[in-house]
C-alpha cells in the first residue's frame, strides 16, 4: 500500500531550491516540489544567533522513497549542514496516492 510522505528543507534562495527540486524530479525520487520564497529564518549556528532570508522547499513523495529523497537532497544541498526533515502523511486522498505511486514510471 502506498503512503504519502513529505520532506521539508530551507534553501539559500528560490533558484537553489529549483535546482534541488529539478534534480530530485529527474531522478524519480519525488512527484512534486513546492518552493516558498521569502521565509525569514533565525537560527543558532556555531554558537551565534543568525538571521537570513531563505526559500522553503517542500517535497511530495512516497514512504518507500522518503529515505532516498532525504539522502539525495542532503548530498546535493549547498549548505554544509542542511536542515532536512521528512515525515509520513497520516491520511491522503486516493487520487493523490495513485499519482505518487506513478513516480518514476513511464507511460
Amino acid at each position: 500500500m502506498t503512503r504519502a510522505a513529505f520532506v521539508w528543507c530551507p534553501c539559500p534562495d528560490a533558484d537553489s531550491a529549483r535546482v534541488l527540486a529539478d534534480g530530485l524530479l529527474a531522478e524519480g525520487l519525488i512527484a512534486c516540489a513546492n518552493i516558498l520564497p521569502g521565509a525569514e529564518s533565525r537560527f543558532v549556528w556555531q554558537g551565534e544567533v543568525h538571521a537570513s532570508s531563505e526559500a522553503i522547499l517542500v517535497l511530495k513523495t512516497t514512504c518507500s522513497r522518503l529515505d532516498d529523497a532525504i539522502a539525495r537532497l542532503t548530498a546535493l544541498h549547498p549548505y554544509d549542514t542542511p536542515a532536512v526533515s521528512g515525515w509520513l502523511a497520516d491520511a491522503s486522498a486516493q487520487v493523490t496516492l495513485d499519482w505518487l505511486s506513478a513516480i518514476g514510471k513511464t507511460a
